[in-house]
């Protein structure tokens, strides 16, 4: 299990990578949109994301792990840097957007990322490279494109949906 990565990765059950993708969507994960819209922009403490700030990190990282998954998987062994969620989050126009409109491009987004795993072939998928000094295969990343929003969806049901 690749460090860092594990975070994520342990949050998804130990199924296919399609099965995943099926149970883990966008809307299933974010099933509470009530309590998403009900909480606006509030946060938990001054500086924290709002829920518009977490779900375009979420649709960020997205593109940057299928970027990392598409690279590894064609053998490119190119060391790949990692990147700063606060200088991305920082130049967004997520709080111009809404909830819905952020869920309509996740979609999008993950109809690209599946069509993506589903052109690998095993040899393809477990290729690995090396992200942020760490080493890791295409697969692994798919599971960490999975795992990331529950982390997320976790941080909103125990830290932000207390305030509702």
């Amino acid at each position: 299990m690749p460090p860092f990565f594990d975070r994520y990765i342990n949050l998804v059950d130990d199924i296919d990578i399609f099965e995943a993708f099926e149970k883990y969507a966008p809307d299933a994960v974010y099933a509470d949109k009530d309590s998403l819209l009900a909480l606006g922009d509030g946060v938990y403490e001054e500086g924290k994301w709002t829920v518009k700030d977490i779900l375009q990190h979420v649709i960020d990282n997205e593109r940057i792990m299928s970027y990392r998954a598409l690279r590894f998987s064609r053998n490119d062994q190119t060391q790949l840097p990692g990147y700063d969620e606060e200088i991305l989050a920082a130049h967004t126009i997520a709080s111009h957007r809404t909830v819905e409109d952020l869920f309509e491009e996740w979609r999008e987004l993950r109809r690209s990322t599946i069509t993506l795993f589903k052109n690998m072939d095993e040899t393809m998928l477990t290729r690995h490279g090396n992200a942020n000094n760490t080493q890791i295969n295409a697969l692994a990343l798919g599971f960490v494109i999975l795992g990331h929003p529950i982390h997320h969806m976790n941080v909103l049901r125990d830290r932000y949906f207390p305030l509702l």
